[in-house]
This record gives C-alpha cells, sequence and structure tokens, in this order.
C-alpha cells in the first residue's frame, strides 16, 4: 500500500469511524471500547489487578517457606481450613500457589499487561495512525484476555483445587486427572483459561504487526521509527511464531485427559495399579513448550527493552546511541530465541551432543543482549541525565538485565547447568533478568506514559520512594537465592526441615522472605500514587518531557482518531536531541535542546545519518 494511499484509507476511517456526530455512551466508551487508548488502559489495570494477586500468593508461599509448619491466621483467612488447617499450610496448597503465581505473572502480567497496554497506546500515536488496523479485533482481543483472567481465577475456588503441577504443567501430573488433587478440574481450568490467552495474544499480534506495516504516516520510513514501536512489532511476530506451538501442546494434554490418547503419557502406575497409556512421552511436552516457553521470555523482555531504549534517549537529552544496531540485535534476538528451548531439558536425557548444540545457541545470544546493555549505557554517558522515577527504573532495569544476565551464562552451559538445574539458582537468574527486568519496564512506561493516558502527572516524590524501597527489596529477595541455589537448595519443596543439610540455610530463606514482604508494601506506595494523580494529579502539558516522537503532538485531552485536523508528516528520525546547527553555536531550534519528528529539515542543519 503506498503511503498516499494508507493516509487516505485512515482519514476516511476517522471520517467513518471515529466522528463526533454521536455520543458515546458510557458502555461504549469505557467498557466495549474500540479506542486503542482505552484498551490500553483495560490491559494495564487488568494486568496490574493480576499482578497484585500474584504478589499476595508469592508472600503467602515465602511465609511458609520462612517459617515451615508454623501458624499463621493470614493462612487460616485466604486459605481457609481445608487447604490450611489450625493455619498450617499443606503441601497441596503451597504447590498451587506456586503453580499460579508463576502462570499470572509471566502470562496475564508480564505478557499481556506489558505488551497489551504499550502495543495498544503506543503504536497507533508513534506511527502516526488514527487507530489500530480493527478497532473490533482489538476490543475482542481485550475481553478474551479478562475472560482468560477469569477461569484462572475461578480455578482457585473448585474443590479439588487449582492446576498444581508448577507454571510448566509437565506430565504425568498435568495429564492424569487422579495423580494429585490440584491435576482434576483446576488443571482443566488452567488449560482451558491458556487457550483462550493463546487466541487473545494471536488476535492482538496480527493487529499489531498489520497496523505497523500499513498505518505508517507519511515520511514514517522504518529506520524512523522509535525503538518501542521495533521492539512491539518484533514481539509480535515471535507470539505469533511461537504461541500456536502451546495452544498445540495444551489440547493434546486436554486429549490425554479426557479422551484416552497417549501423547505424553506411557506405562504409568499409580497406587500399584498399571494404567492403560503406551507410547507417549513427557519429553515430547517439554519440547513443546519450551518451544514458547523461551520465545516467551523475549516477548516479556523485548517490550521493556523498547520502552527503556525510548526513556532513556529522552531523559539524556542524548540520540540512542547505535539506532541501527539496536534494531539489528532486537531481530537476531528474536531468531536465536526460537532455536534455544533445549537448554531447559538439559537434565532430561537429551543426547550430549544435541546439549552441545543448544549450549552454543544460547550463549550467541549474550552478543545481541550485550550490544542493546552497551549501548544503552553509551547513551547514558555524558548525557544531561533528567533522573525522574521513570528514568530511574530504566537504569534499574539495566542493572538487573545484566545482572541476571551474567547467570545465564552458567545456566546456558549444559555441564555447569546439571549441577544447578531446578534449585534456586535458576528462581534467582530468570526472576531477575525476566520478572524484575520486566516489572522495572513495565513501571518506567507506566510513569513516563501516564500524561499521555491520564492527562496528568504523577507524583515525582512518591515515585522516588517507590523505585528505592522496590530496588533494595528485589536484591534482597533475588541476590541471597543465587547462593542458596549453589548450596544445592531445590526449588518447589514446601518445607526443608527433612534435610538436616539444609539447617544453616534457613536464616537466608527468612531474610528473603523479610525483603519480599517489604516490596511488596512498596508496591502499595505505586497504587497510591496511580489512583490519587488519575484523578487529582498535576495536570500535564501536551510535552511534559520535551519528546521527539509523535504521540507527545497530540491533545492531552483524548479525541478517538487522536489527531484533530490531518495527521502530522514525518521528516526526520526519533531522536534529535541535543542536535546542533550546521556552525555549531546553537541548537537547531534555538534555545531548545530537541526536534520533533514532525518538524521539517531546518536551513541550518544536517540530516543525521544514523
Amino acid at each position: 500500500m503506498s503511503v498516499n494511499a494508507t493516509l487516505n484509507a485512515q482519514d476516511q476511517h476517522h471520517d467513518d469511524g471515529h466522528g463526533h456526530h454521536h455520543k458515546e455512551t458510557f458502555i461504549t466508551k469505557y467498557i466495549f471500547s474500540q479506542d486503542h487508548k482505552m484498551i490500553a488502559k483495560q490491559f494495564l489495570i487488568t494486568g496490574f489487578a493480576m499482578g497484585f494477586i500474584g504478589i499476595l500468593m508469592s508472600i503467602l508461599f515465602r511465609i511458609q517457606l520462612a517459617w515451615p509448619e508454623q501458624s499463621f491466621y493470614i493462612f487460616e483467612l485466604l486459605l481457609g481450613d481445608k487447604y490450611a488447617p489450625d493455619g498450617v499450610m499443606t503441601p497441596d496448597s503451597y504447590l498451587a500457589l506456586v503453580t499460579i503465581h508463576g502462570t499470572i505473572m509471566v502470562f496475564f502480567v508480564l505478557t499481556a499487561g506489558l505488551s497489551g497496554t504499550f502495543s495498544n497506546l503506543l503504536i497507533p500515536l508513534q506511527i502516526g495512525a488514527r487507530d489500530m488496523a480493527s478497532g473490533f479485533m482489538n476490543m475482542v482481543s481485550y475481553w478474551l484476555f479478562f475472560i482468560s483472567c477469569a477461569i484462572m481465577i475461578s480455578s482457585l475456588f473448585v474443590e479439588s483445587g487449582p492446576a498444581s503441577a508448577g507454571w510448566t504443567i509437565y506430565p504425568p501430573l498435568s495429564a492424569l486427572p487422579e495423580a494429585i488433587p490440584g491435576s482434576g478440574l483446576g488443571m482443566t481450568l488452567w488449560l482451558i483459561s491458556m487457550a483462550i490467552f493463546i487466541a487473545q495474544s494471536l488476535i492482538g499480534s496480527l493487529n499489531y504487526i498489520v497496523t505497523v506495516l500499513n498505518l505508517r504516516t507519511k515520511g514514517m520510513s522504518m529506520t524512523r521509527l522509535p525503538l518501542t514501536i521495533w521492539a512491539l512489532f518484533v514481539t509480535a511476530i515471535i507470539g505469533v511464531v511461537s504461541f500456536p506451538v502451546l495452544l498445540s501442546a495444551a489440547l493434546m494434554l486436554i486429549m490425554d485427559r479426557s479422551f484416552g490418547t497417549s501423547f505424553f503419557l506411557s506405562d504409568i502406575y499409580i497406587k500399584g495399579e498399571v494404567l492403560a497409556h503406551q507410547g507417549g512421552s513427557p519429553v515430547l511436552f517439554e519440547h513443546l513448550f519450551w518451544f514458547l516457553g523461551h520465545p516467551e521470555v523475549y516477548i516479556v523482555i523485548l517490550p521493556a527493552m523498547g520502552l527503556v531504549s525510548e526513556i532513556m534517549a529522552t531523559n539524556s537529552r542524548k540520540p540512542i546511541f547505535g539506532y541501527r544496531a539496536m534494531i539489528a540485535s532486537i531481530l537476531a534476538i528474536a531468531f536465536l530465541s526460537t532455536i534455544v528451548w533445549g537448554h531447559h531439558m538439559f537434565v532430561s536425557g537429551m543426547n550430549p551432543f544435541l546439549g552441545s548444540v543448544f549450549t552454543f545457541t544460547t550463549l550467541l545470544i549474550a552478543i545481541p543482549s550485550a550490544v542493546k546493555a552497551f549501548n544503552w549505557i553509551t547513551t547514558l554517558w555524558k548525557g544531561n541525565l533528567q533522573l525522574n522515577p521513570a528514568m530511574l527504573f530504566s537504569i534499574g532495569f539495566v542493572s538487573t538485565f545484566i545482572t541476571g544476565g551474567l547467570t545465564g551464562i552458567i545456566l546456558g552451559d549444559s555441564t555447569l547447568d546439571i549441577n544447578v538445574h531446578d534449585t534456586y539458582f535458576v528462581i534467582a537468574h530468570f526472576h531477575l533478568v525476566m520478572g524484575i527486568s520486566a516489572v522495572y519496564g513495565l513501571l518506567a512506561g507506566v510513569y513516563h506514559w501516564f500524561p499521555k493516558m491520564y492527562g496528568r502527572m504523577m507524583n515525582k516524590n512518591l515515585g522516588y520512594v517507590h523505585f528505592w524501597i522496590t530496588a533494595v527489596g528485589a536484591y534482597g529477595v533475588f541476590f541471597p537465592m543465587h547462593f542458596i541455589g549453589l548450596a544445592g537448595l531445590p526449588r518447589r519443596y514446601y518445607t526443608n526441615t527433612a534435610f538436616p543439610y539444609f539447617d544453616d540455610l534457613a536464616d537466608v530463606n527468612v531474610l528473603i522472605t523479610l525483603f519480599a514482604i517489604l516490596t511488596a508494601l512498596a508496591q502499595l506506595i505505586f497504587v497510591y500514587n496511580f489512583i490519587v494523580s488519575i484523578f487529582y494529579g498535576r495536570k500535564a502539558t501536551q510535552n511534559p518531557w520535551n519528546a521527539t516522537t509523535l504521540e507527545w503532538t497530540t491533545p492531552v485531552e483524548h479525541i478517538h482518531g487522536n489527531w484533530p485536523g490531518e495527521i502530522p508528516s514525518v521528516y526526520r528520525w526519533s531522536y534529535d536531541y541535543s542536535k546542533m546547527n550546521k556552525e555549531e553555536t546553537d541548537y537547531v531550534i534555538p534555545g531548545q535542546d530537541f526536534v520533533p519528528q514532525h518538524i521539517p529539515l531546518q536551513p541550518n542543519e544536517d540530516e543525521l545519518s544514523h
């Protein structure tokens, strides 16, 4: 589609679908909205709600690990007599909490909450589009996400309990309804929820891809796109490639559970009785799960990388260092992420030669990751740093990404991984490199684009308090886990009191739990700041951060269609910060250290070749 045809189509779309001759009702504006900005808020609020359920679960099982087999009123209050008789957590409830916590945080918060929010908010605004390619599909995508969340939460209340096979739901625990209590109806609801979630993800991803390819404004070439858009675009492509594989695994698992097939089951004995399953292999499920599971790591982290790149350039008042190298590294990470899944399976009996292949590809992915880390650091170097909360969380992202990434080199080497597989060392690694880093990216994005979402500013001082407690607390939780993992402490054990060898590590678990409670409480500061700022925050100006990208050219008051008149054309790349004129005597626009993308080239400037 030509640029002119695209613009005509967009303006026609604006005239047909976004006119102001009809009054929107509360339901059409806030509930069944087809406006990408409102849908972004729906994803964000739903993701936050799920996130706080996930955090609460983690606090409950951390208390159990710190003070095993002790009675706590909060257990009895929240889990009831069945799962915490006399306030003592049962092993089944511990496994259920770990399973649903992992599922919620990986899929519902860090995938849908992060990518769903900022893909919806930023793609049309930053490429110069009236809306997504299909507003209706966008609305359907959110409501499938909401239904998926509701089904997952409902599984907590079934009589036999929620899924308890870990968030990776390996067979045979997940494939045999009679295996453990959590293998019953709760597991079935888990699978249904995930099938709907995958449908939501595919619909959303296809919409994002088509929007970026077809609806860019005049002059917005691919090499003028902000890195946020590149990251969200490539994330959508990874999702389309890898999510259907998990859907096929879930469908085969349902067939094993309910229709007598044996895709993942063979020679199973329960209570001395042999079951009629032959020929299947649980390792097949591992391959299918991790073919999604490892690209999933980058579906989570790439959007955060894009947000952080944008925020760092804006608050360093410098162009992003190595723009094309950053794009190349995003593309390299996307490709390599699909050929490294076997490093999760080094202890599954894998052929050692195949293990060496996966070791090679895994270590190779460190190269584009390092390119990004060095480019972020170089962007900060000698910049005029504006250390607002969004910038602090972005710098925190780089810190945790590097810290967690270094331990990934150990886990990516098959000979080293075998020694620490399924210990707390693995927990520490992926929580830092993926979990905390992605949460930092999400929080940085919220602080930075809150004025665009709600037309008001968040309280900066509360943001500082939130950052520093979170930063100290997150390292306090996950840094010690490296050491108890190296000591051999296994994951997913609800108590280690049966093993005298681990007695000396009990105090470390108490320390970790105290930091976890502190970090969780710090998030209440953020919630207070977020909610109060929506209603009482200082009113935002049109471009509060003096940024160059197109979203800051739209009015503060939201309109369905983004720009009241013509969509602005683009004449330059996204990062013209602190750009000097030909004579090097002043900025291109005198006294202004940034040039927005919609400003034509000035007589006194040269276009940057980036």
